[in-house]
Order: structure tokens, then C-alpha cells, then sequence
């Protein structure tokens, strides 16, 4: 065959597999595929993925090889559907196709519909736009089901058409499905990651958006953190009243989480005299070797030993949990390539009760996080949250420097008092002018505050002891 001949094929299987993008008929005259057209639509696919993803990353970046080896599932699967299309009963039908023209075809599907996806994609995490970056995992998770949803749809009209009856079918389509399921669970990874020298120029040797090296050294590193961290919480003094503090940030692929655990617990040291009371527990590339883990066991130890430490008849455990939140009350996990559990209210009030914990202030910033508060009411706990249980909170996203929550109620209002309440009731104002002006879409994040009335006399004793030390009120 000329080249003229295999370029006027090319070009046929193109347009066909565009009308079938649009759930038409593909007009089939019986020409097969050749290899290098099935290989060409694959190596297409790689490119604009590839492409893509450097997009998202502003300022250097650095291709890792290794990426190009994961992901190949989907693309099995989709070998499988294809080939499942050109078999059986085929009485009343059209001609089989060659396997390669229908795999050419759900390549067509694949590339055209997941371009644009893409290309939102990018929009959403590099420039934004409303309602992100209150609902950025939201709206890329409605864009990749979209997207997903669209090409499985006009995969199966096409596999209908081509095979309107059997097993086969059944089992073509039932393929496809497994090829989108696998899209979502087994994709492939990012080939670009910011530059390791321009994350050095920042003061940083690894971030969010780059999955951490785990090698035995930081395996053994992390092990000692931890048992190191436990062992140097001091003991409370008696006759004073001390605030233990534990800040928890689970989710690394998002700085603003990691920066806002160590604000909070920054101002917990100048503010309420918590050194050597403090433990942080995040999840983040550039602390992977120096900072405990925030997983639910180490949270759990980490209340266990603040209880052990503190006087529980007068002393006050103080937890910031910082991530994602979900409606059903989740808090969002994750550390690739490590497997991290999400974290429950319920799971938090059985592990302070478990320790005999009697007085807590909970502070929360997460969409929904409202919904935490039936599960941790107690007489002797302070609850916080950044929204209520119907609302998204704000400033979560890749480009923000610390949520809307975190901000004027610890970096801003809690350096001006002492008083979480005061400092909450302050903050209230602020955070709705913040999303307001950010252009919030979905309703403001109503956050909610509940007090346990057993409290009250134990945060007075606190703030009375640390002001006649001589600390600035």
C-alpha cells in the first residue's frame, strides 16, 4: 500500500471514529487499520497526557521515566473490548470490523473526549474558577466522571451497533465499564513534577504535588520521629494548668494543609506555652523523614500519650485536623504511594474517651465539617469548625497559603487573645468578607463553635496562669 493510501486510511478511521464520539453510525467500508495508525492513536494519547500534566506545574519541572510504565491497565481492558466486539453471533449484523479498526475507534473516543477534560483539568488547577477552590477535588472529580462517562456511553452504542446480540456483547460492554473503573483506580502517574533545584530554591526538597521517596532511610527515620515525639511530650506540672496540643494534616497532596499545621501550632507555642506539650503529625513530601505521619494509629497513640502525660482532671487537650472534608464526615487522607485511612469524628470521640481525655478543644478545618460536632459534644469539649454540615469551606486549593478558617481564627484573632471563643466570634465577620470577595458560589461556610459547659472554668484557669506569667494577653 502507498503512502498516500495509508494516510487516506488514517484519515478514514479518524473521521469515523469522530462520528461515533457523537453516537453515529460509523461509516465502515471495510478497510482495516494498520498497526502504526493504532500505534499512532496511543502515542497521541501519552503526548497530550504528558502534555497536560506539565501544564499544571508553574516554573520547572523534571520528567520521571518511570511514570510512563504505570496506567496500562485501562488500555488492556480496552484491547479486550475491542476484540470482544469483532467476535460472535453476528447473524442480522453489519460485517465485522478488524479488532484494530474498533481498538482505533474507542482510541478516537479516548483522545477527543479526553483533550477538553484535560484541558479543564488544567484550567481548574492552575488559573481556577468558580466555585473552586471551595470544590477544586469536586469539580475535577465531576470532570473526569464526565468525561469517563461519555466515551463508556459511546464506546457501547458503538459496540451495539457492531454486535447487536450475545455473550460477546455483554461481555464487550462490561469491559468498557471495567476500562473506566480503571481509569479511576489505576491511572496512570504524572510524568512531570516540579524541579527538585527550584524546590530547593524555595526552601524545599520535596512538595505536595511530587509522591515522596521512600527508601529505608526514611522508613527508619520516620520509626524513630514517632517514638522520639511520644517520648518528649513533658510531664504536667502540678497545681498548673497546661494545654497539650496535637496538630494533624493527613493530605499531602496540598501544601496549604501542611503550612496551616505548623502555623497552628506555632501560635499554640507564643500563645498558650506548649512546648514540649506539642506533637505534629503531617503527611508531606518535604517532612517525610523529620515529622510523624498523620495516619489514624499515630493520632490515636498521640491522644493516648498526651493523656498520660497531662493531669486529666485540669489540663486541656488541644487537636487542629486539617484536609479535605467529605459530607458523610470523613476526613480526607492521603499520602501516594502510601495507603493513609481517613478519620472519623466517631473514630476521634472513641480514641478521647478511650484515653480518659475529660476536657479537648476539637478545632476542625474542612468542608462539612459541622458534622462533626453531634459525634464529639461532651460536657468538657470545645468544638470548631470551619463550616457547617451542608457547606464547603474555603481557601483548601493548591494555590492558597492557608485555609480561610485557619487564618483569621489562629494566624490572625487567636495572636490578639486568648479566647477561643472571642477569637472565633471575631473571625466570623472576616471569613465571610474573604469568601464573599473570592467570589464563594455555593453559600457562605457558616462555621460553627459548640462549648461544653464542664469547660468554660478550665480554658479561665489557662488563660489566668499564662497572664500572670507575664505573657502578653
Amino acid at each position: 500500500m502507498t503512502g498516500k493510501a495509508r494516510a487516506a486510511r488514517g484519515a478514514e478511521v479518524w473521521l469515523e471514529g469522530l462520528r461515533t464520539v457523537m453516537f453515529l453510525n460509523p461509516r465502515w467500508r471495510g478497510g482495516a487499520a494498520g498497526p502504526g495508525g493504532v500505534l499512532g492513536l496511543v502515542a497521541a494519547g501519552l503526548l497530550s497526557g504528558a502534555g497536560l500534566s506539565r501544564l499544571q506545574i508553574e516554573g520547572p519541572a523534571e520528567l520521571v521515566t518511570w511514570a510512563w510504565g504505570t496506567g496500562w491497565l485501562s488500555t488492556v481492558l480496552l484491547v479486550l473490548a475491542a476484540w470482544l466486539t469483532t467476535r460472535g453471533d453476528r447473524e442480522g449484523a453489519p460485517p465485522a470490523p478488524e479488532a484494530a479498526t474498533a481498538l482505533s475507534w474507542f482510541l478516537v473516543q479516548s483522545f477527543v473526549i479526553g483533550l477538553p477534560i484535560g484541558a479543564g483539568y488544567v484550567l481548574l488547577g492552575r488559573f481556577g474558577f468558580p466555585p473552586a477552590p471551595a470544590h477544586a477535588d469536586m469539580v475535577s472529580w465531576a470532570l473526569l466522571g464526565f468525561g469517563l462517562l461519555w466515551q463508556i456511553a459511546a464506546a457501547s452504542a458503538l459496540v451495539a451497533r457492531l454486535l447487536p446480540r450475545g455473550m460477546h456483547r455483554a461481555a464487550a460492554i462490561g469491559a468498557l465499564v471495567a476500562y473506566g473503573m480503571a481509569c479511576v483506580w489505576f491511572p496512570p502517574s504524572h510524568p512531570w513534577y516540579p524541579s527538585r533545584q527550584a524546590l530547593a530554591a524555595d526552601g524545599n526538597d520535596e512538595d505536595g504535588q511530587r509522591p515522596p521517596r521512600l527508601t529505608q532511610e526514611v522508613f527508619e527515620a520516620q520509626s524513630r520521629q514517632l517514638i522520639t515525639a511520644l517520648d518528649n511530650i513533658r510531664p504536667q506540672r502540678p497545681g498548673v494548668t497546661e494545654l497539650y496540643a496535637i496538630t494533624f494534616a493527613p493530605y499531602a497532596d496540598e501544601d496549604v494543609f501542611s503550612r496551616e499545621a505548623k502555623m497552628v501550632g506555632d501560635v499554640m507555642r507564643e500563645r498558650f506555652d506548649v512546648e514540649g506539650r506539642l506533637l505534629s503529625l503531617q503527611n508531606h513530601g518535604s517532612t517525610i523523614a523529620e515529622v510523624p505521619w498523620a495516619t489514624p494509629l499515630n493520632l490515636q497513640r498521640a491522644i493516648g500519650r498526651m493523656a498520660e502525660r497531662m493531669d486529666r482532671n485540669e489540663d486541656i487537650l488541644f487537636i487542629h485536623l486539617t484536609s479535605h472534608g467529605a459530607r458523610d464526615g470523613h476526613l480526607a487522607a492521603r499520602f501516594f504511594p502510601l495507603s493513609v485511612e481517613d478519620v472519623t469524628p466517631q473514630q476521634l470521640r472513641q480514641w478521647l474517651d478511650d484515653a480518659g481525655v475529660r476536657y479537648s478543644v476539637i478545632s476542625i478545618s474542612a468542608c462539612y465539617s459541622g458534622s462533626w460536632i453531634p459525634q464529639l459534644q461532651s460536657p468538657g469539649t470545645l468544638v470548631m469548625t470551619a463550616a457547617d454540615a451542608a457547606h464547603t469551606s474555603y481557601g483548601c486549593g493548591r494555590k492558597s497559603e492557608l485555609t480561610f478558617f485557619g487564618r483569621a481564627v489562629y494566624a490572625e484573632q487567636l495572636r490578639r487573645t486568648r479566647s477561643f471563643q472571642a477569637a472565633y466570634a471575631a473571625a466570623l465577620p472576616v471569613i465571610d468578607r474573604r469568601e464573599k470577595e473570592a467570589g464563594k458560589t455555593d453559600g457562605p461556610s457558616n462555621p460553627q463553635i459548640w462549648v461544653g459547659e464542664a469547660l468554660q472554668p478550665r480554658l479561665d484557669a489557662l488563660v489566668s496562669r499564662l497572664e500572670r506569667a507575664g505573657a502578653p494577653p
